[in-house]
């Protein structure tokens, strides 16, 4: 009897299978995730911002894991995944020559072309996309164009204003001068202008070579989006993010009034149970081990699954 449990718990594990993009100058790179029963609906998980890959982890002290486990958890309700390697990210590293040839619109045209290659990898008439912090903007601008590889968005922990608000938000405990530098340097990226002198302080931030992203970047409004796209929205944010707060995803939910809005008590921006304590939020960053917070998953897959 035992082994035929253990063979039942087997034959049960989602599928996983690694997959690329064709692009130039190097393909993308990805894993599918998919239930080894029925596939009842696909979806593309889109990165955060930074060097983030297609696990949700990064070297700069992320390993969480937050989007295998997500993925895991959705492959356990019927729903397959791609997560992949951002451009210039992991595997798809060379499909960026350089830093200063990346905008903003690059990572929505490659979540386009995933999200349609996610359908056909699953047969699927479409796939979901599910963008998790700086990836749920780029979700609302992949979603900007008419789609029919495109079911409908996920947004988790996506900021609600255009980031030059959130970029000031988190600059005003900064001390001087180098307070006044961003947000002179910020002003002039705003305006379309590149800044060739940044102190060595603020080149984190605004080094020469992200400019050209940052100035795609800055003029997009997550809420204006949201209001314009016609699909159906889920938003889910956390009460103990210390990145992105509730009041941005009720910003959206005020622009979308017939999106299904989730807020998760105590959960943080990794989808996490975390206190509001910074330095112990933190910590759950660097926790594969510790699993999504209850409820997260159950949203999402009940939300993509639901009858339409």
């Amino acid at each position: 009897m035992l082994s035929l449990i253990l063979a039942a718990a087997l034959l049960s594990d989602p599928v996983a299978t690694p997959v690329t993009l064709p692009s130039e100058p190097a393909p993308l790179h990805g894993t599918l995730l998919a239930p080894s029963a029925e596939i009842r609906a696909a979806a593309l998980i889109i990165a955060g911002s930074g060097p983030t890959d297609r696990d949700g982890n990064s070297p700069l002290g992320v390993s969480a894991s937050s989007y295998r486990l997500l993925a895991e958890g959705l492959a356990a309700h019927g729903v397959a995944t791609v997560r992949t390697d951002k451009r210039g990210i992991g595997e798809s590293a060379s499909s960026l020559m350089s830093e200063a040839d990346l905008v903003f619109t690059d990572y929505a045209d490659d979540a386009r072309a995933w999200a349609a290659e996610t359908a056909r990898l699953t047969g699927q008439p479409c796939a979901w996309l599910i963008g998790h912090s700086e990836g749920a903007l780029v979700a609302l601008v992949a979603a900007s164009r008419d789609d029919a590889a495109i079911c409908g968005l996920v947004l988790l922990s996506g900021a609600g204003r255009p980031i030059g608000a959130v970029l000031r938000e988190q600059l005003a405990t900064a001390p001087e001068p180098f307070l006044s530098q961003a947000l002179a340097i910020l002003a002039e990226l705003e305006a379309g202008r590149p800044v060739t002198e940044v102190p060595p302080q603020l080149a984190a931030l605004f080094r020469p070579s992200v400019q050209p992203y940052m100035i795609s970047w800055l003029p997009l409004d997550p809420a204006a989006l949201v209001a314009a796209y016609d699909g159906p929205v889920m938003i889910g944010q956390g009460t103990t993010d210390i990145q992105v707060g509730v009041a941005d995803a009720q910003a959206m939910a005020a622009a979308r009034p017939d999106a299904r809005l989730a807020i998760w008590e105590g959960v943080n921006h990794l989808l996490k149970i975390a206190p509001a304590d910074r330095a112990a939020n933190a910590a759950t960053y660097r926790d594969p081990a510790l699993p999504l917070a209850p409820g997260v998953v159950e949203d999402i897959a009940g939300f993509i699954l639901q009858p339409r």
